[in-house]
């Protein structure tokens, strides 16, 4: 210690008590006093008393250094002055001597760092007391007696709590942003170095140390920059759970990372600021007086995720949050103003999306109550006449009335005249007023709303940096602006400039999927509207965007109800393959078919993707890209979460895994013959599918009705359907549903005359036109296999039944149905079917499991009264040296048949099944203890199964919503790894499938020898002759229920 110390006060004690202690050192225990004990260890020696005055101090004989004499007389000047309520001669002098002490203690001198500490305690407490001004200089000394204390050092605890005093006070005295935030990066540092129950804790953790730097900092204005963020974990840190200050400082935090998603558009933002402000809302107690703030800032979030990502799950919890935030602001309340606007907002959103007109109306009474909240003069005005114009002219959209259009120019043009030039939002009120009037220019043809509209938008990107994400919506007005200027002047250069506008707003890096796809498809429909050029790029951007934002989903569910959302987009993938057709460009016509459909077992399958070519090139990287998509399997759910906390934390690690995962993807298309890993196949990988026999797709469009011939070599065949419009192909559709619900309840000798014409339609108007170019252009032979992949509303159309039924023109006998000519096979994609021939390069000892249920369990339909004796007609069929191993009855549980899925290599499956039209995932088998579902067998891996025989209803049936996707549990059992599958279309009659599976195994196992594999590739042929074999004992529809899927 330099000098003696600072005197702090008295304490007496006995000579006798003293010398007890002899010469070693000992504690000596001061009175507390402001809640502290102070103890201080000495030792004993004898010396001639003084006088505390200054020139005792100088004259002490004991003393003999002069730097000691002047610390100790400059800390009796300094006491004095702290003890007084004036005296700052006591100051000056103190600082007089401490000054002289500093000039001596040059840089090197140990006692530099006390000398310093010293003198700046000095400056520091006369600033405080307003008796000097030069804080700067005292930070200043502060900072290098810190310097010379690192960490350490006994004394650096002390050091930088006095800098903290003193950037608190400078803090206190100026409002400078910078002193205190630097407090608390310093006290971040500085509270875990102090013991509990020591003197510089106590002062430290107190209200006036950090405390007061904790009220402080979340006093600061909202700074989304990386160092303003960090600021804000920094301060949270040093709040304790339970802390006052604690839910504030937490809500700092969401609203910087949420600020920083409107800079820059990154999700990850923005989720962990709705992950912190549910956080925050379930802290607040009730009756606490910012609960209102805290539940609107988490729906206001919740919104800006649903406008990014389009989850309907985030507006349902958005609402109820506002109700609840404005229940808590009664007409007087200043907030409550904002809360109406802000749930106003959000109805709008709602009403965008289910198109009640009851949520707009309420909206716009929220906003007109809003809006009188705010009289001319208030600064929220112009933020609630934008959202009432907003909203006036989203009605004026949907109704057309012409009093809300002008109502809601008028409003926007006041917004504007309100709003600083300055103002952060002001882009969006231009950019909005363009729109309005540019419908105005619609309705009245008056040019210069027109041209005002395009100055609007121009200037509103003018504004904005290149990578605002507000930047997307400039360009979408701009392009509705030179649309309606082409839609009324014909001015072919207007129409490029809505084309670059629409490239430019679909392609904005930092906007979310959901509003780039909507711009995606409308650039499309404008595209074939006008038959511009760019129709072509628009569909392919409009896929990727799809496949990007599917993906961004963490559970096969929640990815479908992203594809369903966009209910324009049902139609793409056949729109832009008949687009693609119609350009003579065939072979992209085959690439949008096969990107467009299966989306979600396209997604799925990358997981799954052979990789054995890179695995011998670049072992290392080839177990990398392996353990991430195992990872990443592992992670994403089957199922939606519904606890929305755990579901965005399952979301963040399925994002930062797929981020991982694709940089992977990324490094290996950077490798010489590895450019297009897992990036959509073109036609000449596509090909590999029809290497066994030709590919029709059948392209059901609203532009054009097309086949396309994908042939074993050369270029695809296209074959027009042109007696056909949509309208016939959906009246077909429900004529056959018709048909064969009414062919249940018939007997089965009596005549299907309607499902006969029904079928003689198909044939005649659909597959005659394939058959003739099959056998005459690409010399297909008689008897050959072809795989149909049907597309859209052909999917529920029996293709493969297409009959004639009538004589030969020269009665020399009846003419051939498709089935008779080929044998035939269906595949939900191209690369569905390259998938299962790829994994069949390994055999394994064949083993046959029979799995059956004739009484499932409650709720899953009635007794079967045929199943058992079908499981013993397979087991008595099957060729004797096949493991065999039959489960029914108790056995036959969920659990237990998806253990058979996937220990065997060949099942037959008896029992109830069933196809959900709300849910498709939720398609089923009836088991005895619970349903087995799609998503069981889709999560259920058998990499060595080959052949399934779904003796089972609708087990082939697509989905109504999104048909294309092929969902169904054939083409689930598929993707789990069976390479060739029997699949049913409808309800089947056990009574008769018997007879269709003992024609079906016979003809397959048929001149088995014991040496023989079994060969799941002849299952088509099997099926084929059954159908035959069986057309005196079955009805018609009950024959053609069944179709083959695969290899």
């Amino acid at each position: 210690m330099l000098g003696h110390g600072e005197f702090i006060r008295k304490l007496e004690t006995s000579w006798n008590e003293l010398l007890d202690h002899g010469d070693g050192p000992f504690d000596l225990l001061f009175p507390s006093f402001d809640d502290i004990c102070p103890s201080l260890t000495i030792k004993v020696a004898f010396a001639p008393t003084c006088e505390h005055d200054d020139s005792a101090l100088l004259d002490d004989p004991i003393v003999k250094c002069e730097i000691t004499r002047r610390t100790d007389a400059g800390n009796t000047r300094f006491s004095k002055y702290m003890g007084s309520k004036s005296g700052i001669s006591h100051l000056n002098g103190a600082v007089n001597y401490f000054q002289w002490v500093v000039a001596q203690c040059l840089v090197g001198h140990p006692d530099r760092a006390a000398a310093l500490t010293n003198l700046a305690r000095a400056r520091l407490e006369g600033y405080i007391r307003e008796d000097r001004q030069d804080i700067d200089c005292t930070i200043s000394i502060f900072r290098e007696a810190l310097a010379l204390r690192p960490q350490g050092h006994p004394d650096h605890p002390l050091s930088l709590y006095l800098l903290t005093e003193a950037f608190t006070w400078r803090h206190n005295n100026q409002d400078t942003t910078a002193d205190i935030c630097e407090s608390a990066q310093i006290y971040h540092e500085l509270l875990p170095l102090c013991p509990e129950d020591t003197n510089i804790r106590s002062i430290a953790a107190g209200e006036d140390g950090v405390g007061y730097v904790i009220r402080e900092c979340n006093d600061l204005p909202t700074d989304a920059s990386d160092e303003g963020i960090h600021l804000r974990r920094t301060v949270l840190e040093l709040c304790p759970l339970g802390h006052e200050d604690f839910p504030t400082a937490l809500h700092e935090l969401a609203r910087a990372v949420e600020a920083r998603f409107q800079q820059c558009g990154t999700i990850d933002d923005l989720d962990e600021s709705i992950q912190i402000g549910r956080e925050v809302v379930r802290l607040c107690p009730e009756g606490h007086p910012r609960c209102d703030t805290y539940l609107n800032d988490l729906a206001v979030s919740l919104g800006f995720r649903f406008r990014y990502q389009g989850n309907s799950h985030d507006l349902c919890e958005a609402i109820p949050l506002y109700e609840d935030a404005l229940r808590l602001c009664p007409v007087e309340h200043e907030f409550r103003g904002a809360l109406l606007g802000n749930l106003g907002n959000v109805l709008r959103t709602r009403f965008n999306q289910h198109d009640d007109i009851r949520d707009l109306d309420r909206a716009i009474n929220l906003h007109r109550e809003a809006l009188t909240l705010c009289p001319p003069g208030n600064p929220d005005r112009n933020t609630m006449l934008h959202n009432l114009a907003l909203a006036l002219d989203t009605r004026y959209d949907e109704l057309l009335v012409g009093d809300d259009l002008n109502e809601a120019i008028n409003m926007y043009r006041e917004s504007l005249r309100v709003k600083q030039t300055d103002y952060s939002e002001r882009h969006l009120t231009l950019s909005n007023l363009s729109s309005v009037l540019c419908s105005r220019f619609i309705q009245t043809q008056k040019n210069e709303d027109v041209e005002e509209a395009i100055g609007l938008c121009k200037e509103a990107l003018a504004a904005l940096p290149s990578l605002h994400p507000d930047r997307y919506f400039s360009y979408h007005r701009l392009q509705e602006a030179y649309l309606s200027r082409y839609r009324i002047l014909h001015n072919p250069d207007d129409l490029s400039l809505v084309v670059e506008n629409f490239r430019l707003a679909s392609r904005h890096p930092t906007q979310g999927f959901p509003e780039r796809i909507l711009t995606a498809l409308d650039w499309v429909e404008q595209a074939e509207d006008y038959e511009h050029e760019s129709a072509l790029e628009a569909y392919q951007l409009c896929l990727d965007l799809f496949d990007n934002h599917v993906m961004t989903r963490s559970s096969i569910i929640s990815r479908r109800e992203a594809a369903a959302a966009f209910r324009p987009a049902r139609t793409l993938p056949v729109d832009a393959t008949s687009c693609a057709i119609r350009r003579d460009n065939l072979r992209r016509a085959v690439e949008f078919a096969e990107q467009g459909r299966g989306q979600q077992w396209s997604l799925a399958s990358r997981l799954k993707t052979p990789h054995e070519d890179l695995e011998s090139a670049y072992p290392i990287l080839a177990h990398k890209f392996a353990q991430l998509s195992q990872r990443l399997s592992d992670v994403q759910g089957s199922a939606a979460i519904t606890d929305r906390a755990a579901a965005d934390l399952a979301a963040r690690e399925y994002r930062r895994l797929t981020e991982q995962w694709e940089a992977t993807v990324a490094e290996i298309c950077d490798i010489q013959g590895f450019s297009r890993f897992l990036l959509p196949p073109l036609y000449t990988d596509l090909q590999e599918a029809a290497r066994h026999g030709p590919v029709i797709i059948l392209v059901a469009s609203q532009y054009s009705y097309n086949a396309l011939i994908v042939p074993t070599s050369g270029e695809p065949h296209h074959v027009p359907i042109t007696s056909l419009t949509l309208a016939d192909v959906e009246t077909l559709k429900c004529n056959f549903a018709r048909e064969i619900r009414h062919a249940s309840f018939m007997g089965p000798k009596e005549s299907r005359t309607n499902l006969i014409v029904l079928l003689r339609k198909i044939w005649d108007e659909v597959m005659l036109p394939i058959v003739k170019v099959l056998h005459h252009d690409l010399k297909v032979k008689p008897r050959s296999r072809i795989w149909l992949c049907p597309t859209a509303a052909f999917t529920s159309i029996p293709l493969h039944a297409a009959h004639p039924s009538r004589m030969k023109a020269d009665n020399s006998g009846r003419e051939l149905c498709l089935e008779d000519i080929y044998i035939c096979s269906y595949t939900p994609t191209l690369s569905a079917l390259i998938r299962s021939r790829q994994i069949m390069k390994t055999h394994v000892t064949p083993s046959f499991a029979a799995i059956g249920q004739s009484q499932p369990g409650a709720g899953q339909g009635t007794m079967l009264a045929a199943v058992d004796s079908e499981l013993e007609l397979v087991h008595k069929l099957i060729h004797p040296h096949i493991n065999f191993t039959s489960l029914s009855g108790d056995e036959a549980t969920q659990a237990g048949a998806l253990k058979a899925l996937r220990r065997n290599t060949w099942v037959h499956l008896a029992c109830h099944g069933k196809q959900d039209h709300d849910q498709p995932y939720h398609s089923r088998f009836a088991m005895r203890d619970k349903p087995l579902t799609l998503l069981d067998i889709m999560e259920n891996d058998a990499p060595h199964a080959e052949f399934a025989f779904l003796s089972a209803c609708h087990t082939a049936v697509g989905d109504e919503e999104t048909p294309d996707e092929v969902i169904h549990l054939a083409a689930g059992l598929q993707f789990s790894g069976f390479k060739s599958v029997i699949g049913t279309l409808w309800v089947v009659d056990d009574a008769f499938a018997k007879h269709v599976v003992e024609a079906f195994y016979e003809r397959l196992f048929k001149d088995l020898e014991e040496s023989d594999m079994p060969d799941c590739t002849k299952a088509a042929l099997a099926l084929n002759h059954a159908t035959y074999a069986v057309k005196n004992k079955v009805p018609l529809e009950q024959r053609i229920v069944f179709i083959h899927i695969g290899v």
